[in-house]
C-alpha cells in the first residue's frame, strides 16, 4: 500500500463533504443548477475516497483517515457556509421597555420594519418584524442588543421574500445576483 494513501483519503474526505454541505445549502436556496454541479463534482470524490479506502479495509490508517476527513469535512464545510452567508432572516422582537422605540430606531439605521402593537405578560409591547440578508444578521443582532437589552428575538429563515420594498427579488433567483458577491 502507498504510504500516502490515507492522506489522500483524508483530503478527499474533506472536499467531499465541505462540497455536500454547499450542496445542500444551494438546494434549500433553490440554486438548482449549482446543487446539481456540485453533486457531481461531491459524488466524484466520494467514489475515489470510497475506493482507496475499499481496496485498503486492512489498513487501519485509511479507515481512520477516512472517518476523520468526514468529521473535518463537516466542520470545514460549515465554516464555508457561515462565511457565504446566502439567504435572507426573518427576525421577530419584541420589546416590553416603552421608552425605548425599536422599529424608528431600526429605520433610522436602514433596516425596513413592521411593527406591530402588542400584549405581553406585563402589558403592551411593540413586536417589530424585519426581514434581511443573512449577512446582516449579526449587525442586526448587535443593534437590537443595544438599543433594547431587554428585547426578546427570534430568527427563522425567509425563503424568496417577493413584494412590497421586496418586489424586486421576487421570481427567479440566481446565485450571482444575489451569491456571496453582491
Amino acid at each position: 500500500m502507498l504510504w500516502y494513501l490515507p492522506f489522500l483519503i483524508f483530503g478527499a474526505r474533506i472536499v467531499d463533504v465541505s462540497l455536500g454541505t454547499l450542496r445542500v445549502m444551494f438546494t434549500v436556496s433553490g440554486s438548482r443548477w449549482i446543487a446539481a454541479g456540485l453533486g457531481f463534482v461531491e459524488l466524484t470524490i466520494w467514489a475515489l475516497a470510497v475506493g482507496g479506502l475499499v481496496n485498503n479495509l486492512t489498513n487501519p490508517f485509511a479507515l481512520v483517515a477516512y472517518a476523520g476527513g468526514f468529521a473535518a469535512g463537516t466542520l470545514v464545510g460549515l465554516t464555508i457556509e457561515d462565511r457565504l452567508a446566502l439567504g435572507f432572516r426573518s427576525v421577530q422582537v419584541i420589546n416590553a421597555d416603552p421608552a425605548v422605540e425599536l422599529a424608528e430606531a431600526l429605520r433610522e439605521a436602514g433596516y425596513r420594519v413592521t411593527e406591530l402593537s402588542g400584549t405581553g405578560r406585563g402589558g403592551p409591547v411593540e413586536v417589530s418584524l424585519v426581514v434581511i440578508r443573512r449577512r446582516q444578521l449579526n449587525a442586526l443582532r448587535t443593534l437590537i442588543t443595544e438599543l433594547a437589552p431587554g428585547a426578546f428575538m427570534t430568527v427563522e429563515r425567509a425563503d424568496r421574500p417577493a413584494g412590497g420594498t421586496f418586489g424586486a427579488l421576487g421570481g427567479r433567483r440566481s446565485w450571482w445576483r444575489f451569491g456571496p458577491f453582491k
